[in-house]
């Protein structure tokens, strides 16, 4: 039996049948209804003036009709267009019979939705304002010129046709479209260091700070501040980053790789520290964009994010001078100057001479000088030298192209003689590093959703010495030259507010000789390898600051044509907030890399500069591969700051003549891996206007030879504790910073002496790396201070390295001297108490 309520649907159910059944035979309904009605069954949205349609009654369209057929038999039916978007979205308008009134409609080009309160300026000055469904209507003159703007929108200028038209014009604004990179924390380590939501330490030059011992924010000594990245033997030419060889890290400048990263072997960054604009350090997580190598990733930009001013500034310290000068050609085109030189051609500063003696210590120009009992003479003249100029145009409003060029040289001479037992011997060496290139950029930004980018780039690279003996007549000759160049094509395209989309192609050629020539006995070696690869690149961004998730994953397709190989390598960076103060990043990535430095013997290039760069060839020279993934979290509240972050990275295809051995492995050549796990954390508090931090890196790092007869030791850069603290003190313009640095000492291979025999000594050694040197510890001081007179702004800054003068041992090996015919132990040290000091004028 039914119900009541049972009764009751039937009943409502059948008016509504008839209800229908009677507008299908020509019952008319207010129009309104006949829209609401549609966009029920339809699932859209109709925008439209109130007054276009109020009054209007008609008879409605057949239910069976689809969306366009309806809108056909309205227009009909009315004196109204209907503009259909994507079946999302439709317009009405109304068909204006009057010439002499113009009306039209404003709406978002992303979603269609009309915008409200939109400012149409005329030419005649006369200003209206679009209603809430983006309506507007004016007078028409002969020739009307429309400026429609609206925050947060492109500004669109148009000009009304002169022909009567019936329709009302449509309007499409482009949303004025900045991505933001939001920053997890700021002011890490020092003011103008930061750490965005990729995992990227982000360093602004000129908004830099201080840190213990630097008087300048100089890129490649900032970056041994960030917990994980260090240098042994305290070059910016020997930076490891968590296990890695120097090589191993992809330096850019401008798009340019770099070869050479320093100046006095290592002791000076050839990257000019008052040019750059922004320098971005991945340790972990880059961008698939990035390739060839298997450790960090160093991005130096000296592009400005927007035309500055004319300016200039011009600077001395006790190693170098240089100068920077920047012109404003127009209002669409500057162009950018910088050198620098060392002033050691007119005078040694006390600087100089310390740098001089770690530099050359343990060397063939050193060892020369061993035996005291000769007449002994020296000549040296060292220098170096750097220039970077920049031209930058934009053509119209949507292209721009930037021209970079960048030259680097170090040059040294060093003449000895002397006279022993009325022998007479004497040695000239040379030996010139340099490394110049050059990156053309056209950057297009199709609309506020999409861009592309095109560069075109080279970089050459020499290393060359001349060594003339006057011992048995010989010279030796050696050379190692890299030349690079590529093309790389990037699209990225915006989809939404929080989703975008990147893609392109990557052809890189790399050609690299290497050349020994020797006479008497006469020896002739010029081998030259070049090595063609392509890369293809597709990667996606979720960037949702509401929900506080930031995810990031590409991949890179990788082939190389002589070896008929692909690789393909993903990468990914996630970083979500859990609260408002803590974060949680995971970050991953494969990546390759095809050309590296090697070691033949410890003496080449008189034992100053002894890597060369090589191509794998697939066989005794593996490409080497690297995999790693890390996982952190970042409490901040109150101005402190707590990151601890765990990591694992395994990369293969090293060879043993790569890492830099003087022990029983020198001249063993065999390739294998290592395998490094670590912690890193940063605790950090800020309390007015001082900063204080202390970082920890904990890291177990181990080879993996198969073959060699002990297949797992410790690596070479293998550092198991490193702690640093510093104390910073900033206040309007005067800066000062105090801050010691202390770790485990790195790994070294004892000799086992009880099977030498004297008479004629032969090394054995006991398994690789099986003990320590001592602890390194230093503690480093530095200040600034600046002012302004006249618009001319002044600044002095003094710095002291290793303020105890401690004596830090940094490698230690053993050999058989020439002299004695005994067993030696060599010992390296740091730099001993290193003042410096530096006056900069800036307008």
């Amino acid at each position: 039996m039914l119900r009541p309520k049972q009764y009751q649907f039937l009943f409502f159910s059948f008016i509504y049948v008839l209800n229908l059944f009677a507008q299908d035979k020509g019952k008319t309904m207010p129009f309104s209804n006949i829209l609401f009605d549609i966009e029920q069954q339809h699932h859209v949205s109709f925008n439209y003036l109130e007054e276009n349609i109020i009054g209007l009654e008609i008879n409605p369209p057949k239910k069976s009709l689809s969306l366009n057929e309806k809108l056909k038999y309205l227009t009909k039916k009315t004196n109204l267009s209907f503009e259909n978007l994507g079946n999302t979205f439709i317009n009405i308008y109304k068909n204006t019979p009057n010439s002499a009134l113009v009306c039209g409609y404003v709406f978002s080009a992303i979603d269609r939705k009309p915008i409200e309160d939109a400012n149409i300026k005329l030419n005649d000055k006369t200003q209206i304002t679009t209603d809430q469904n983006g309506y507007f209507e004016y007078s028409k003159t002969d020739k009307n010129i429309l400026l429609i703007s609206h925050l947060g929108f492109v500004t669109k200028r148009i000009t009304t046709p002169n022909q009567n038209t019936k329709n009302c014009l449509q309007i499409f604004l482009e949303p004025e479209v900045m991505e933001l990179k939001e920053i997890k924390a700021n002011a890490i380590l020092a003011s103008g260091i930061s750490k965005g939501t990729d995992g990227a330490f982000e360093i602004k030059p000129k908004k830099f700070g201080i840190l213990p011992g630097l008087i300048e924010p100089d890129a490649l000594q900032a970056m041994q501040q960030i917990p994980g990245v260090n240098s042994l033997d305290e070059s910016v030419s020997s930076i490891n980053v968590r296990g890695g060889t120097h090589d191993q890290n992809l330096f850019l400048w401008n798009g340019i790789r770099m070869y050479q990263t320093g100046h006095f072997f290592g002791l000076i960054s050839v990257f000019n520290p008052n040019l750059a604009h922004t320098i971005s350090i991945y340790k972990n997580g880059s961008s698939a964009f990035f390739g060839e190598s298997v450790s960090s990733v160093v991005d130096i930009s000296s592009t400005p994010e927007k035309l500055e001013k004319n300016n200039f500034s011009a600077g001395i310290n006790m190693i170098n001078a240089d100068f920077n000068v920047k012109y404003n050609l127009s209002k669409k085109s500057f162009i950018e100057i910088s050198a620098r030189k060392s002033i050691t051609d007119f005078v040694e500063t006390p600087t100089y001479k310390e740098y001089f003696n770690k530099a050359f210590q343990n060397t063939t120009i050193t060892v020369f000088t061993q035996n005291n009992n000769v007449d002994y003479k020296s000549d040296k003249k060292f220098g170096f030298y750097d220039a970077t100029f920049k031209y930058a145009q934009k053509i119209g409003n949507k292209d721009q192209i930037i021209l970079d060029l960048i030259t680097i040289q170090d040059n040294l001479e060093v003449f000895q003689s002397a006279t022993a037992y009325d022998i007479y011997q004497s040695e000239n060496n040379r030996l010139r590093q340099q490394n110049y290139g050059g990156n053309l950029a056209w950057k297009r930004n199709w609309n506020a959703f999409n861009t592309t980018k095109i560069n075109v780039y080279n970089s050459a690279y020499e290393l060359l010495g001349n060594q003339n003996n006057t011992i048995g007549n010989q010279i030796v000759i050696q050379e190692n030259t890299v030349n690079n160049n590529g093309i790389n094509l990037e699209n990225h395209h915006i989809l939404t507010s929080t989703f975008s989309v990147s893609n392109g192609y990557q052809f890189n050629e790399i050609g690299v000789t290497n050349l020994e020539q020797v006479t008497n006995p006469d020896f002739y070696r010029k081998v030259k390898d070049v090595l063609r690869a392509h890369a293809f690149i597709v990667e996606g961004k979720y960037n949702d600051t509401l929900s506080r998730i930031y995810f990031k994953a590409g991949t890179r397709l990788n082939y190389i044509e002589k070896f008929k190989k692909y690789r393909l390598e993903p990468r990914v960076q996630f970083n979500y907030g859990i609260s408002k103060n803590l974060n949680l990043e995971i970050l991953g990535e494969l990546k390759s890399q095809n050309s590296q430095q090697t070691i033949d013997l410890q003496k080449d290039y008189f034992g100053i500069e002894k890597r060369r760069w090589i191509i794998s060839n697939n066989t005794t020279i593996p490409i080497q591969k690297s995999k790693q993934v890390s996982i952190s979290l970042c409490y901040k509240e109150n101005d402190w700051l707590l990151d601890i972050e765990n990591f694992y990275k395994k990369v293969n295809g090293i060879t043993t003549s790569s890492q830099g051995f003087q022990n029983q492995l020198e001249f063993v050549r065999t390739t294998g891996n290592y395998e490094v796990f670590g912690t890193e954390i940063l605790i950090q508090k800020k309390l007015n206007h001082f900063l204080t931090w202390m970082s920890y890196t904990y890291n177990d790092n181990n080879y993996h030879f198969a073959n060699y007869e002990y297949p797992v030791f410790p690596n070479n850069f293998k550092l198991s504790h490193t702690l640093s603290l510093a104390l910073m003190y900033e206040k309007s313009n005067f800066k000062i910073a105090l801050g010691t640095k202390w770790s485990s000492g790195r790994p070294k291979t004892s000799l086992n002496v009880s099977n030498v025999d004297p008479a004629d000594p032969v090394l054995f050694y006991n398994r690789p790396n099986d003990t320590r040197l001592h602890i390194f510890s230093q503690v480093n001081l530095s200040s600034t201070y600046k002012w302004e007179v006249n618009a001319v702004q002044y600044k002095i800054g003094v710095s002291i390295l290793n303020i105890l003068n401690r004596k830090n041992e940094i490698s230690e090996y053993y050999r058989i001297s020439s002299l004695t015919n005994a067993i030696e132990e060599v010992e390296t040290f740091s730099l001993q108490r290193t003042p410096n000091m530096s006056f900069r004028v800036s307008f």
